[in-house]
């Protein structure tokens, strides 16, 4: 799993949680590495958990070879409080690390198969992750 080497603060403060305020992501909302890519449609904060998971999909559907990018890392801290703990007494612990997406990140790219196996590979690992995605190519999206 993706985890930070070294954190500068163990515990983040939650933000904003208004889903008509996100507006669109400036930043990684190209292809650059491959020729298909998995482009988020909505906003979710993605566990390193997920992006394992959609990764080892990936891997398994492309084989040998296809190649493919993850350009979302985990570095955001995520606190819980355990079970049936009552309210207050402080913030929970840090469980693991997860990743804002907002909408028109790309977050997975693949390069080196067919546009069927790259499909199937990116839809696959789209149905592991918190949000809606549409997989767009190199051709026809760019």
């Amino acid at each position: 799993m993706l985890t930070p080497k070294k954190v500068k603060f163990r515990k983040w403060q939650t933000g904003r949680s208004n889903p008509k305020a996100r507006t669109a992501d400036t930043r990684g909302i190209k292809l650059v590495f491959g020729s298909f890519g998995l482009k988020s449609e909505t906003q979710a904060r993605v566990k390193s958990t997920q992006i394992e998971s959609a990764r080892k999909v990936i891997s398994r559907t492309l084989t040998k070879t296809g190649k493919y990018w993850i350009r979302i890392f985990p570095d955001r801290p995520f606190t819980a409080k355990a079970a049936e703990v009552g309210m207050g007494k402080g913030k929970g612990d840090p469980q693991g690390y997860c990743f804002d997406v907002l909408p028109g990140r790309i977050i997975f790219e693949v390069d080196g198969v067919e546009e069927k196996v790259a499909q199937e590979a990116l839809r696959k690992a789209g149905s592991k992750l918190p949000l809606k995605t549409r997989i767009i190519s190199r051709a026809h999206n760019q």
